[in-house]
C-alpha cells in the first residue's frame, strides 16, 4: 500500500457543515458564505436558494474561477439558468449541487490546486 502526502496548501478549508452551520478552518458561520483556496465572503447576502439573484453571483465573474460551485442548501434544487447563465458564457463551469456535496466537492478541488469558487447557501 502506499501513502500519499495531502499537501493541501489551500488557506481557506471546510472542515464541517450541516443545515445552518458551516466550519471554515477554525471560524464558524450560520449564514451563507463564498469561498476559494485564498479568500472568504463573510455575509454573502442570499440565505435561501429563493433569495438568491444574480447579482450574488458577480463576484465569480470578477475572480474568474475555474468552477464555479453553487451549493444549494440542504437540498439540491436547480436555478434558474438565468441566474448562473453567465458565468458560463464567461468560460467558468458551473456545478450545482446541494451545500453538502458541494462542501465535500470544494475541498477536493482545492486540495488539487484546482480553480474553484464556492457559492455555499446555508439553508
Amino acid at each position: 500500500m502506499s501513502l500519499t502526502l495531502d499537501e493541501n496548501n489551500a488557506t481557506y478549508q471546510i472542515r464541517s457543515y450541516r443545515p445552518g452551520f458551516l466550519q471554515v478552518n477554525e471560524l464558524t458561520f450560520h449564514h451563507s458564505i463564498v469561498i476559494t483556496a485564498d479568500t472568504l465572503i463573510d455575509h454573502w447576502p442570499p440565505q435561501s436558494l429563493n433569495e438568491l439573484q444574480i447579482d450574488h453571483l458577480t463576484i465569480a465573474l470578477e475572480k474568474r474561477p475555474g468552477i464555479l460551485l453553487i451549493g444549494t442548501g440542504s437540498t439540491l434544487t436547480f436555478p434558474p439558468i438565468a441566474l448562473y447563465g453567465h458565468a458560463i458564457n464567461q468560460g467558468i463551469s458551473v456545478e450545482i449541487m446541494n451545500t453538502h456535496a458541494a462542501c465535500r466537492t470544494y475541498n477536493i478541488l482545492v486540495s488539487e490546486g484546482r480553480s474553484v469558487m464556492a457559492a455555499l447557501i446555508i439553508r
